[in-house]
């Protein structure tokens, strides 16, 4: 078990455009059950349990997905939710965090972790996580990312390059590099010490806010501000003036890629960020055909696919290697090596509601 200082905070404000037509404003991806039982945020809480007491379990989100937590996560209570007025990428969602947890602990330490990744292994998982912890605690100072062993030439991730070995499983970073294009990815697989950044982090509350003070100083003078109002009737108010003035700004470009005391535990436990329903047919069980298959198509000689229907019915002949998602009021149909342009369906649909509303 973690010290008394420890706190697991679960972002959760995403809206997962890749996921459409499944994943809509009122129900994104994190509220999805996409491969195992349970939905995603319920899979990531059940895991942090094993290391968290329930009351050391945060969520950051906005206010629009409040019924799905309550309805999702029953037992957590409204206090451990932190509200962001808007989605701002996860540097501001990390910061507000801080703020919220240094004015309950001022010796807060966070684990931070995005919502929707599937982990295999949650025993694995939980000791690099304490591992992580320990870090920490000797490096006051310390930012630790966790880093998972490339299975191929990622051009969807970041990549971390690992310098010396500080203890077992444990290295000094050198440098982020965001998604490469495939002859760098491919370059990082050959020379080896490259890793794929997770988007898990492990860092005291206190130190963090000190690295957004000196890499992103506008946004550190806006979560004072969210601060000093923290305990008032308008600190939604303030926060939504705050966020409405500043640009939104992921925790790698802001600070990761900038700071000198990063370290990185290597992790191997069955992860997936699950970012495109390509990766959900690649992390679900396939039958003969090595078909997905969830509810009752008619199918003839279709092979390597991802099929989910709903009511009606929904025959397919002939076809290899798409991805079919048939909703009562939406259809997709792509080729699985095209799911990563999934999110254009939800920009082109965004615009038209625009256009549609201004005319």
């Amino acid at each position: 078990m973690n010290d008394q200082h420890s706190y697991a905070v679960i972002m959760a404000g995403g809206i997962g455009s890749r996921f459409w037509p499944k994943s809509r404003a009122n129900k994104p991806k994190q509220y999805l059950s996409l491969v195992e039982d349970g939905s995603l945020i319920q899979n990531t809480a059940a895991r942090l349990k094993g290391l968290f007491p329930d009351d050391k379990i945060y969520i950051v989100s906005t206010r629009a997905q409040q019924p799905l937590l309550q309805e999702q996560l029953p037992w957590l209570p409204p206090d451990q939710i932190i509200f962001e007025p808007m989605g701002r990428n996860t540097a501001p969602a990390i910061g507000l965090s801080a703020i919220h947890l240094l004015h309950k602990d001022p010796d807060a330490v966070m684990v931070v972790l995005p919502a929707d990744h599937r982990i295999t292994k949650t025993n694995v998982f939980l000791k690099k996580l304490q591992i992580a912890l320990d870090v920490v605690q000797k490096e006051k100072e310390a930012l630790v990312t966790i880093g998972i062993k490339p299975g191929y030439a990622a051009t969807g991730y970041g990549y971390i390059e690992t310098g010396e070995a500080w203890q077992p499983d444990v290295f000094q970073v050198k440098r982020f590099t965001e998604k490469p294009d495939r002859e760098r990815a491919e370059s990082f697989i050959r020379h080896g010490g490259y890793y794929w950044n997770s988007g898990i982090f492990v860092w005291r509350a206190a130190t963090i806010l000190k690295h957004i003070e000196q890499f992103m100083p506008e946004w550190y003078d806006g979560l004072m501000e969210i601060r000093n109002a923290i305990d008032g009737d308008d600190i939604m108010q303030v926060a939504e003036t705050v966020y409405q003035r500043l640009q939104g700004q992921s925790i790698d470009y802001g600070v990761m890629e900038h700071a000198s005391t990063v370290f990185m535990v290597r992790g191997e436990f069955g992860w997936s960020d699950l970012g495109s329903w390509d990766e959900v047919y690649n992390n679900s069980e396939k039958d003969e055909n090595n078909n997905v298959i969830k509810g009752q198509p008619l199918l003839k000689n279709v092979k390597n696919s991802y099929i989910e229907t709903s009511n009606r019915t929904v025959s397919i002949i002939g076809l290899e290697d798409i991805i079919v998602v048939d909703e009562p009021d939406a259809l997709l149909i792509c080729k699985r090596d095209h799911s990563q342009d999934v999110r254009w369906v939800v920009s082109e649909l965004d615009q038209k509601h625009s256009e549609k509303n201004r005319s």
